[in-house]
């Protein structure tokens, strides 16, 4: 058990460190954004709550840990584009800016949506409660869209299909499995 621990924290704290090199290297985070370019990353990345979903239903900190290092990560798994769509390039540019940009406590309420999110949905499963599962991915997945067009336009709509073509088949599959995980029981 102390092993596993160790590993959570080591998961943790590298999570950690790829945000705060991020935010203070911006050499790093022009490189991570040229990959992000590649709506590859944009499709996989909401297919993360499934493991995530899982791992809370199985009361696994690890598995937990190991899929938040990867959603976070996956942002720069995809080689950086040849042609990208316009409204992406006024996307990206606007979500790097907006990071980048001054920070105040609306901006800093609003980025702590993140981590509560995913501890709303970790706690849904945990507890066994498909519903509020659901529930929170879908806000999860409306709050992001809201958000990119409330904030960035026009170009706030490149995320439409991602997110919810992420959000059906995240929806899906965690339906499937967690009907199949209470069968087997």
């Amino acid at each position: 058990m102390k092993k596993q621990t160790l590993i959570i924290v080591i998961f943790a704290l590298l999570t950690v460190l790829f945000i705060i090199v991020c935010v203070f290297n911006s050499d790093f985070l022009n490189w991570v954004f040229e990959r992000h370019h590649n709506q590859l990353s944009w499709y996989i990345r909401p297919l993360f709550l499934i493991p995530f979903c899982f791992f809370a239903y199985q009361k696994n900190g690890l598995g937990i840990a190991v899929t938040l290092f990867c959603l976070f990560t996956s942002m720069f798994w995809f080689p950086k584009p040849t042609v990208v769509n316009d409204e992406v390039l006024q996307f990206l540019q606007f979500e790097k800016e907006w990071l980048t940009g001054k920070w105040d406590g609306s901006k800093l309420l609003l980025l702590l949506t993140v981590p509560l999110s995913f501890t709303l949905l970790g706690v849904a499963f945990w507890k066994r409660s498909l519903l509020l599962g659901i529930a929170v991915i879908a806000l999860m997945a409306i709050g992001k869209i809201i958000w990119s067009i409330q904030n960035a336009g026009d170009s706030g709509k490149s995320i439409l299909l991602p997110a919810i073509i992420g959000l059906i088949i995240c929806v899906l599959l965690v339906y499937l499995g967690y009907r199949r995980l209470n069968r087997n029981k």
